[in-house]
């Protein structure tokens, strides 16, 4: 799927929801976050020590909501990106009083420790992304999926980014419960060739958006044997974690792609950037596509598809079988293109009928 480069700056787009929408579902439902970030030609160095002037220009996101959009997070993470011609670069800012790890193994599962998470699917399409997991010991997780878990996938484990450099530095002592710290500074250089499983095409998005998103997992404690641990409630399980996420998922669940943020790679040559022209359009009909999966997951009677108004154009979505397979349709009415939801949720966009 190729972006669609018509902008549609923030104040036209919520004039949009509340009085151009006959169905005005994106009311109830948080859109995605948006990120510009900006092309550099300073020399990133990753060490974890953010003294770079290019650093210091990128804008921070604002701090990170919980995952479902509806509670304040305890402490605050914010992150910010650049990229040159060799590697997408990522830094975050995680506040933790104690900052601690104790997972050392590499592709072990990194979120039973506190950590930071990246998610990336280059074209948009819901399928072929990828997944990055770091914690406080700077032990890395990587991972490609070819497919959601929803639709019963297998992670390919054995994927590496090749040439993928990262660092933490602390703001305070590391596994040592007798202080309080103040947090952890990681720095993250994803390099493009490392990234063509997801984006085929191997191009850097040059003025062209991604969805991406970015977690952070952080656990309860206690302390055994004066050692961090997992706290566990009076049953002997562990108390669940606190998801925080950079842009709301609205349930608990990384793995919806549809609901990931936009980050738009600029070289400064654009003005007035927020979201691409079709990113309503989307939301509208993964939100008709959730909720008719839901119900019939649950046994419940079909889901009814409403219209609604798109740049003044009505819009609806058709179902029909293409080769036995189930596809859920709409002509965008600005781009004349047809977007069409795969059965498994896979995004497809095509300039036939």
């Amino acid at each position: 799927m190729k972006n669609i480069l018509i902008f549609f700056p923030l104040s036209l787009f919520y004039s949009f929801l509340l009085f151009g929408q006959k169905t005005p579902f994106e009311l109830n439902t948080p859109f995605p976050k948006s990120y510009v970030a900006f092309k550099t030609t300073e020399a990133i160095s990753i060490d974890g020590i953010v003294d770079e002037e290019a650093w210091e220009m990128a804008p921070w996101t604002a701090p990170f909501v919980d995952i479902e959009g509806e509670k304040t997070p305890k402490y605050t993470t914010q992150m910010k990106m650049l990229w040159n011609k060799e590697f997408l670069y990522i830094l975050a800012k995680i506040e933790e009083p104690h900052v601690w790890g104790n997972l050392k193994q590499r592709d072990t599962v990194i979120f039973y420790n506190n950590d930071f998470e990246v998610f990336i699917d280059p074209d948009g399409d819901t399928h072929q992304y990828m997944e990055l997991e770091i914690n406080a010991l700077n032990t890395t997780w990587d991972l490609f999926l070819e497919r959601p878990y929803r639709n019963k996938v297998k992670v390919d484990n054995t994927w590496n980014i090749k040439g993928l450099k990262s660092a933490v530095s602390y703001q305070g002592t590391l596994n040592d419960p007798s202080d309080i710290d103040r947090g952890w500074t990681l720095e993250i250089a994803l390099p493009w060739n490392a990234l063509e499983r997801g984006n085929p095409s191997g191009t850097i998005p040059l003025n062209q958006f991604w969805r991406m998103n970015f977690s952070r997992v952080n656990w309860q404690f206690d302390l055994v044997n004066n050692k961090y641990m997992r706290k566990k409630d009076d049953k002997g399980k562990y108390v669940p974690e606190f998801n925080w996420v950079w842009s709301p998922q609205g349930v608990i669940n990384m793995h919806v792609p549809e609901l990931w943020g936009y980050v738009f790679f600029s070289d400064g040559t654009l003005n007035d950037i927020s979201y691409p022209q079709d990113a309503s359009l989307l939301q509208w009909m993964y939100t008709h596509y959730r909720k008719i999966h839901s119900r019939a997951k649950k046994g419940l009677p079909p889901h009814k598809i409403q219209s609604a108004l798109f740049y003044g154009e009505k819009v609806r979505m058709e179902k029909f079988i293409s080769n036995d397979t189930l596809y859920w349709k709409t002509k965008n009415p600005i781009n004349k293109m047809t977007y069409q939801i795969r059965e498994d949720g896979k995004l497809e966009i095509h300039s036939r009928p």
